[in-house]
């Protein structure tokens, strides 16, 4: 389980590609090292991940075909960057939403608009996603819990602000870029199921 609260950046410093396999080693921000071990959860970019084995300041963790296709992942480089959170613990303060690290789909950035204290960016997303995202509802963003602003056929807007951009990779984004999309687990199950309970009527 996961917050959407990015508490560090990690650079990818070493790639393996196998088959239908992909590991990669990501070096941790220093304050993320603390009582890592082999099976930890771990969210890349809002993908969770398993630890497969770590030394000093890096982790590895190896990324199955499905997850390559379905995520941003399996386009990543040595020395790229991924948002990083640590899983949640039990009396953690959840400052974001509820995330399960699983991804939906991804989204393109078709917009940014930046001033000096704010971020607009508008996401295109697939067609059969689009009726999950609500106004005002939550997001995951490449890990990033983040608050739906407008909604217009399957695009919508999201606002940055400067802490945010500051600790995340998203200031790094430019239009044209895709980034991991996590559908708020309740707002799904709920369209989901109005949807059921129309169809019989």
């Amino acid at each position: 389980m996961f917050t959407g609260i990015v508490q560090g950046v990690g650079q990818i410093i070493d790639i393996e590609d196998k088959d239908k396999l992909r590991t990669y080693k990501v070096k941790l921000p220093h304050q993320l090292l603390d009582k890592i071990e082999i099976g930890a959860s771990i969210a890349n970019d809002g993908c969770c991940l398993t630890v497969t084995s770590f030394e000093q300041d890096w982790v590895t963790f190896d990324i199955m075909q499905e997850t390559l296709a379905l995520t941003t992942l399996g386009n990543k480089k040595i020395h790229d960057f991924v948002n990083i959170e640590r899983s949640a613990k039990y009396g953690d303060e959840v400052g974001g939403h509820i995330m399960s690290g699983h991804i939906s789909c991804t989204a393109t950035i078709i917009d940014i608009q930046k001033t000096a204290t704010n971020c607009q960016m508008t996401l295109q997303l697939p067609a059969q996603f689009s009726k999950y995202v609500l106004y005002k509802g939550f997001i995951g963003i490449d890990g990033a819990s983040l608050t739906v602003g407008k909604v217009s056929d399957n695009c919508f807007h999201i606002h940055l602000i400067p802490e945010t951009l500051a600790v995340t990779t998203l200031n790094a984004k430019r239009v044209g870029d895709k980034v991991n999309i996590e559908i708020d687990s309740q707002t799904q199950a709920i369209v989901d199921t109005v949807e059921r309970v129309l169809a019989t009527r």
